[in-house]
């Protein structure tokens, strides 16, 4: 059966790396949700500047059309977005409404150095506005939805998330 599981959290929680070991994982596409963006969305943010919902609106869309041609195709995805918003996830159900949420949990100190040791248009001055803006899961979001202490080393957390998955897919 399809699947289209979205790795989620703030900037620098690891989304495209756990993301990528999940996809090798299970066998399925890796799509990055970052080059998704419009490039003016990725000079504003590496210009220092939070995205709003406005600027968002299409990138969401974007991915909502991914989601939904894999879903057409019988593909399972991973896909990396930061969903920090019900709303934003709620666009992405529209996509596929049996959509998987994994939620990678990070303390901000990590974060912020994690953020700082790799190279990415988001800079670290844009946590604060991502820790803001994120809404967590709530308990009656559709789907299967999972929180992960992503702190670990990768395959650490790999293997949490596989674990927590096993029984699902």
């Amino acid at each position: 059966m399809a699947r289209t599981l979205i790795m989620m959290g703030v900037s620098g929680c690891g989304k495209s790396e756990i993301g990528r070991r999940l996809a090798a994982h299970l066998g399925c596409r890796f799509v990055e949700g970052d080059a998704l963006h419009a490039p003016q969305s990725v000079a504003k943010m590496a210009a220092g500047t939070p995205l709003d919902d406005t600027d968002r609106h299409g990138w969401l869309l974007r991915l909502q059309a991914t989601i939904a041609a894999a879903r057409g195709a019988g593909e399972t995805i991973v896909l990396s977005c930061s969903a920090l918003k019900r709303r934003y996830r709620q666009v992405l159900r529209e996509g596929d409404a049996a959509l998987v949420c994994i939620h990678l949990q990070v303390g901000r100190e990590l974060l912020e150095a994690r953020m700082q040791a790799r190279q990415h248009f988001m800079p670290v001055a844009l946590l604060e506005s991502q820790l803001r803006d994120f809404e967590p899961l709530a308990a009656d979001e559709r789907g299967f939805c999972i929180e992960v202490d992503a702190g670990a080393a990768p395959q650490a957390v790999l293997g949490e998330v596989a674990t927590r998955l096993e029984n699902y897919l």
